[in-house]
């Protein structure tokens, strides 16, 4: 396993890339932090994006989506986001992204499996 911080800069081009190759994939998205512990906010559901706002008077943030259905939608937003970081396996499939805010809260979207994107090109959107 081999985790890539992606820069900041990099992150409006890689949330639009990671997006495209992952739409519909199913995902756990968990919220850690020292004041909160670990929670789940859901499991196994379609991953439908990611999209960096900057905003210079509300601050900046990440938001999470989850969930292609109305009943299990998760929006999860990340306030003042600081580090991007995505956990990949030896042969290059994604494993996890992780995103960390600047008071130590960190969400982490772990896929079911982890295969590299070509291996399932098409599968994932035609299985909803």
């Amino acid at each position: 396993m081999k985790t890539r911080e992606i820069s900041r800069s990099e992150w409006p081009e890689f949330f639009d890339s990671f997006n495209r190759q992952h739409e519909g994939w199913l995902v756990t998205l968990e919220v850690l932090g020292s004041q909160i512990g670990a929670q789940l906010e859901g499991r196994e559901l379609a991953f439908e994006g990611i999209v960096a706002e900057w905003d210079e008077k509300k601050g900046d943030a990440i938001a999470i989506m989850i969930g292609a259905e109305p009943d299990d939608h998760i929006t999860h937003s990340i306030s003042r986001p600081i580090k991007v970081s995505l956990e990949q396996t030896d042969e290059g499939a994604d494993v996890a992204l992780a995103i960390e805010s600047a008071d130590g809260v960190m969400a982490l979207i772990r896929f079911r499996s982890a295969v590299l994107p070509e291996m399932v090109d098409g599968l994932a959107a035609s299985g909803r």
